[in-house]
């Protein structure tokens, strides 16, 4: 199953933000991670959903009691308008060349196409950075689906939290800061790679979805191994650094008492590598609990 890479980030990266079919048992995959006195449910998540998604089951909901505490991905979103402000402070520079100018010449009439069918035009992009053009296409393009933040699994988490702790591994400025730091080589990779996906977007969308609401983390595995292949330099400092920072992160976490869901991309979680490839490797018991 082929999976652009502007979809993949829809399961590896929150800040990046028609309904797809539910699987007849809509499973998402779960795992728990413990020792004596602290338990950790490791749950994948799809940060662009449908409304219509049904997901959650009753081993989920139960789990959800259960926990003490929640962790994101990031939890620091809350405040709008200081987003907005530092989305603008990182995402716009001076002296840029014409948007269109950025990609290859047979891309150019594509991209022109995608930033009209966005409602915009290319001279509002021209001050953007590559890597936010491309967000903000990829943005654009999941509202066309029907798809949104809104109805994410994170959100949905959040309101199910709403009277303990929920807490983020990492800030929005620091995922912002994974794009930005890219060199501008690669972050026309992913703009170009933006440009040929939308044509399929939708149908390659509602199998991902499917993919992962039926708990299918080998189809999962084998996407993000396809097309990070690749783009290495994306998957470096996408999946492969923040996978072993958080590996580390929950290893540590074991050292304190108590029951805590993570729920983090689903991406990171399935296959070789992986946050459960990586803490299994250390010798610590993983268990797919759904």
């Amino acid at each position: 199953m082929r999976q652009p890479l502007s979809l993949l980030l829809t399961i590896a990266l929150a800040a990046c933000g028609s309904a797809a079919p539910a699987a007849p048992q809509a499973k998402p995959a779960m795992w728990k991670l413990s020792d004596p006195d602290t338990t950790i449910y490791l749950f994948g998540t799809v940060h662009v959903l449908p409304s219509d998604l049904k997901w959650r089951t009753t081993r989920f909901d139960q789990t959800v009691g259960q926990a003490k505490e929640l962790v994101l991905e990031i939890n620091d979103q809350g405040d709008k308008a200081a987003i907005a402000q530092l989305y603008k402070r990182i995402a716009f520079s001076p002296g840029l060349p014409p948007i269109l100018d950025r990609v290859p010449a047979d891309k150019r009439a594509a991209l022109a196409a995608a930033i009209e069918k966005a409602g915009l035009k290319p001279a509002q992009l021209d001050g953007m950075e590559t890597w936010a053009v491309a967000v903000t296409l990829g943005a654009s393009m999941y509202a066309g689906m029907g798809a949104s933040v809104d109805n994410g699994v994170e959100s949905q988490l959040r309101s199910s939290f709403k009277d303990k702790p929920v807490a983020g591994l990492e800030t929005t400025a620091q995922q912002l800061g994974y794009f930005d730091t890219m060199p501008e080589a690669v972050q026309r990779k992913l703009l170009v790679s933006m440009v040929d996906d939308v044509k399929n977007a939708d149908v390659d969308f509602r199998k991902m979805v499917a993919a992962w609401s039926s708990g299918n983390t080998g189809a999962i595995a084998r996407t993000f191994d396809d097309e990070l292949k690749s783009a290495p330099e994306i998957a470096r400092v996408l999946i492969d650094q923040r996978n072993a920072n958080w590996a580390n992160w929950l290893k540590h976490r074991l050292d304190k008492p108590g029951t805590v869901l993570v729920a983090v991309g689903a991406g990171h979680l399935a296959g070789k590598g992986s946050v459960i490839d990586l803490l299994q490797k250390q010798g610590l018991k993983v268990e797919r609990v759904q």
